[in-house]
């Protein structure tokens, strides 16, 4: 029952996260709602490592914290929110589904990994098919897909930036004190464009606010179950989330939001999913990718 409790929470909870922020973006800013998001779930997470007699984080951890939370935070999943402000969220998680071929691409470049297998290409080539799929004319917004382009290609470069750096031994430690570090960011950014002047108090709607609570939720408890699974379970499972994940946000915004389920999304969908089996499930030896939940 554990080991199922798990796998729904990283397959269901993460899935919906994308569906979730569509909703808390229809009345909240989204540099502000995500950043007290990450600020909440950052102290929570930390007060957790704390409880369980963590370490606490060096001077040269904090700093490595905060330069790994622009990449993941910042730029990723702050980029994921304010792209959701134009593009549907199942959509959205089909093109950052796209996220292990991002990964891989730059451990080939920079991270010291040997050159591509003929799978792994092929996996790539299929994913990135996909988002060109999605966004052809016609398609979704073309702002908001090269927004999601770039916030995927973020966090995998803050993914193997914490791979390498001096962080906290603690995986709840370290998401701790990046989400903190994130959002003093995301929250300076939002200031700065202007959101708190935008917002208008009347108009918040109760959804809203409820995806906000739940989003804090998914923050602080998916993590974790992830975390467990991998010492539970064979890393090749735990990886399967990967192409899990955009079908549960597909399905979701169909039946919650109205999303249109076209045949450019099914085509697209297909590849792309298809695209990360070829990319994650190989993958037997070591973990899979770091690409935990805020990625959405």
């Amino acid at each position: 029952m554990k080991l199922v409790l798990a796998f729904a929470t990283i397959y269901v909870l993460w899935g919906s996260t994308y569906l979730a922020i569509r909703i808390a973006v229809d009345t909240l800013p989204p540099f502000l709602m995500a950043g007290l998001r990450f600020l909440i779930a950052g102290a929570a997470l930390y007060a957790l490592g704390v409880r369980n007699g963590a370490p606490r984080p060096t001077a040269r951890q904090w700093r490595n914290a905060a330069l790994a939370s622009v990449p993941l935070f910042v730029m990723g999943n702050g980029g994921v929110t304010w792209a959701q402000q134009a593009v549907p969220s199942g959509a959205a998680a089909l093109v950052v589904a796209t996220l292990p071929a991002w990964l891989l691409l730059l451990d080939w470049g920079y991270g010291g990994r040997r050159g591509p297998r003929a799978v792994e290409v092929i996996g790539i080539g299929l994913g990135l098919g996909g988002v060109a799929a999605l966004s052809a004319p016609g398609g979704i917004n073309p702002v908001g897909t090269a927004v999601l382009v770039v916030a995927s290609i973020a966090w995998a470069v803050g993914s193997l930036f914490n791979r390498y750096a001096d962080l906290p031994k603690s995986a709840v430690r370290t998401s701790g004190t990046q989400m903190l570090c994130g959002s003093v960011f995301m929250v300076a950014i939002g200031l700065a464009m202007g959101e708190a002047e935008r917002v208008n108090v009347s108009a918040i709607s109760v959804a809203s606010v409820a995806s906000w609570v739940y989003l804090v939720a998914v923050a602080v408890v998916a993590l974790p179950a992830y975390n467990w699974l991998l010492t539970a379970t064979s890393p090749a499972l735990v990886g399967t989330y990967a192409f899990v994940n955009p079908v549960v946000a597909v399905l979701l915004g169909w039946l919650f939001a109205d999303e249109a389920l076209t045949g450019r999304t099914g085509v697209a969908a297909a590849l792309v999913i298809l695209g990360v089996v070829l990319l994650v499930w190989p993958r037997k030896k070591g973990p899979p990718p770091e690409v935990t939940a805020e990625t959405p």
